[in-house]
């Protein structure tokens, strides 16, 4: 979907498409039609934005066979759908049945990496409709935090400057720029806003810039304004939202509340756990347990060292936008809300929104769609949710 913002400029509206499990192109093309379809006619609207994620297998076929991707795009077009923005963070089998800290490989020190954001970035010239000033693609914030050492560093470093060159080379060729924001999140080698600012310098800014997740920002406890203008301060585009919320515990320690969250520990996605005692989240130890935090739900609840609830939790886990979990748990759905307020109130600060919410599937069974009709329904709702939040905040539904 388009929105205007004040000046008249479009926002593109999305959902991201890596809540549905397909590595090759006819399962792309078959996610189309079993969910992106039903889900713009849910909303009644003609085009619908595709956040597309594209495994490295198909982004391979696709940079290699224009064909491909003209099939691609007519099916796209026929549809009544869009693409201004890939999600390039999963590289492949984000929907095995376990995923966890695999979701991190391959990192920015590995040529994988780099060819696949590049073949990425090729593939969206050709899908993006034509009045597109621009497109994004989301990516990993360089690695899980261990191992890492300099010398992954500085390769990391090399392959950011082998993207940029890539990227600008892909814009000469097809007039069509696009850019790459690194995603901070929890656990990685750049977690917060503060981090990318540091990490992040001396980036060429024409082409990279930041991926800013509403969800991994409310887990690190992060004031959206603050982080926004931190952004800015650093001269760094913020190239993407991802409009999402977190899973919030108010007490932890309740039993009540424990049994609560232990529908939400399982076994494919890893889930953050971040403690906070007196408004701030734990130090790093180093040994998987960060103080007051943990990298994963199920060891927070039932490690070795679980957290013992002294303070609020916040858990890495996306939930559905327009739906809250079940008293005692809430969702961190007003600090989305001041999130959009950060970016779309007195200025816009970035022109393409994705709602991102993967982990439809491992809901605790109660929340879960029932079948294909009843996420498509789901989503929907995700998308007016952002939609009519934006409204609120100034923006406007082109007519027609």
């Amino acid at each position: 979907m388009r929105l205007l913002d004040r000046q008249g400029r479009t926002v593109h509206l999305a959902y991201c498409t890596n809540v549905h499990p397909a590595e090759d192109l006819d399962g792309v093309l078959g996610q189309l039609r079993r969910f992106a379809v039903p889900v713009r006619r849910h909303l009644g609207v003609s085009r619908l934005g595709l956040g597309l994620w594209l495994a490295h297998r198909v982004a391979a076929k696709l940079a290699a066979d224009p064909r491909a991707v003209d099939r691609l795009r007519t099916a796209l077009d026929r549809h009544g759908l869009e693409v201004v923005t890939l999600n390039g963070f999963p590289y492949g089998g984000f929907h095995a049945a376990r995923v966890k800290h695999a979701v991190y490989r391959p990192d920015w020190s590995r040529p994988e990496r780099l060819g696949y954001t590049l073949d990425l970035a090729a593939v969206l010239t050709r899908l993006m409709p034509d009045d597109a000033a621009r497109g994004s693609v989301s990516t990993l914030p360089f690695a899980w935090r261990t191992p890492w050492s300099r010398r992954q560093h500085s390769a990391a470093l090399a392959n950011l400057d082998r993207l940029t060159d890539g990227l600008s080379q892909i814009a000469a060729l097809s007039g069509r720029p696009v850019r790459v924001g690194m995603e901070p999140e929890p656990g990685c080698v750049v977690e917060t806003t503060e981090q990318a600012a540091v990490l992040l310098s001396g980036v060429d800014t024409r082409w990279l810039g930041v991926c800013l997740d509403a969800c991994h920002l409310a887990v690190a406890a992060e004031d959206p304004a603050a982080a926004s203008d931190r952004i800015a301060a650093a001269g760094l585009p913020i190239v993407k939202l991802q409009a999402s919320a977190a899973l919030h515990a108010e007490r932890p320690g309740d039993p009540d509340t424990r049994a609560a969250l232990a529908a939400f520990a399982e076994d494919r996605f890893l889930h953050q756990t971040r403690e906070w005692t007196d408004g701030r989240t734990g130090n790093r130890n180093g040994d998987g347990c960060r103080g007051g935090d943990w990298d994963d739900l199920a060891d927070a609840l039932d490690g070795p060292r679980p957290l013992d609830g002294r303070g609020p939790w916040r858990v890495h886990f996306h939930l559905p936008l327009h739906a809250r979990p079940r008293p005692p748990l809430s969702a961190t759905s007003t600090e989305l809300l001041t999130c959009l307020d950060a970016l779309f109130g007195d200025r816009t600060l970035t022109d393409h929104v994705e709602v991102e919410t993967y982990t439809w599937g491992v809901l605790p069974a109660e929340a879960r769609p029932g079948d294909d009709a009843g996420l498509a329904a789901g989503i929907a709702r995700e998308l007016a949710w952002v939609r009519d939040a934006l409204v609120e905040r100034g923006l406007t539904v082109p007519a027609g």
